[in-house]
């Protein structure tokens, strides 16, 4: 064959072809579309499992705010002392006021939050708007404390609970056969403390909490606290208001406690 022929062959023949390139258009498309939703997926578990991590902590939290409020309440009621922190227009002394609505008695504070003696504490429900009724804590000291005086309080009440639909205050006593009363949301015998102290609430919807009702029975004994208010009511009868000695509130109350 001559040199000619062989050019022409060479010339003549067909082309191959690269079997190697890049992704077309298509594939990049599906597969950027299947990353987004695989991330969407994956931020949808993760969002849920967060929400669900911040409401399993808020009922933990509501829980225990009514918890700790109850027992704060069942500590402080328990230890009513029968001392007189006032007068009636009769002259007798009050102990204890009650009602459906609030109570005040006198009672030891906690000593991270005294500074030491008695203190006059209230319970009150107070408000009642689109937020919900409140359970406020309020505490003077017993010295100087002057129910008619109407003075601003010494400290700033507290409030123990919220977003409450409605609660009331009961009270129980013994009657002349020593038998316990039944519950009443009035007290009237501010000369001396019940017995038991219930405390029913129903908290609204948006609170996602309940309250079991709270039956408190005062520590003192009952016979001593009879006896011994009506000795320190005496006493601070038989006292001269013009310049003697100021009395002790409470000490006919401890005579009477240690017979």
């Amino acid at each position: 064959m001559s040199p000619r022929n062989r050019r022409s062959r060479v010339a003549g023949r067909t082309p191959i072809r690269s079997t190697t390139g890049g992704f077309t258009l298509i594939e990049v498309m599906l597969a950027i579309t299947l990353l987004a939703l695989l991330l969407a997926g994956t931020f949808g578990a993760i969002r849920t499992t967060v929400r669900g991590m911040h409401s399993g902590e808020a009922a933990i939290d509501r829980t225990s705010r009514v918890r700790v409020a109850q027992e704060f309440m069942r500590r402080q009621i328990s230890r009513i002392l029968p001392l007189a922190y006032g007068e009636d227009t009769t002259g007798a002394r009050i102990v204890f006021e009650g009602d459906a609505t609030s109570m005040r008695f006198v009672a030891a504070m906690p000593g991270y939050l005294s500074k030491g003696g008695p203190y006059v504490q209230t319970l009150e429900l107070v408000g009642g708007g689109s937020g919900g009724r409140q359970l406020q804590f309020g505490n003077e000291m017993l010295n100087g404390f002057d129910l008619e005086e109407g003075r601003p309080p010494e400290n700033e009440p507290v409030v123990l609970l919220d977003q409450i639909r409605s609660g009331k205050f009961e009270y129980r006593t013994l009657d002349e056969d020593g038998e316990l009363t039944d519950w009443s949301d009035q007290w009237d015998d501010p000369a001396t403390t019940p017995v038991m102290v219930r405390i029913h609430l129903e908290m609204r919807e948006e609170a996602q909490v309940t309250f079991p009702d709270l039956d408190v029975p005062l520590l003192i004994d009952v016979s001593a606290r009879s006896r011994g208010t009506l000795r320190a009511n005496r006493s601070l009868r038989s006292v001269p208001s013009n310049g003697g000695a100021a009395p002790v509130i409470g000490e006919g109350t401890r005579r009477g406690s240690e017979r």
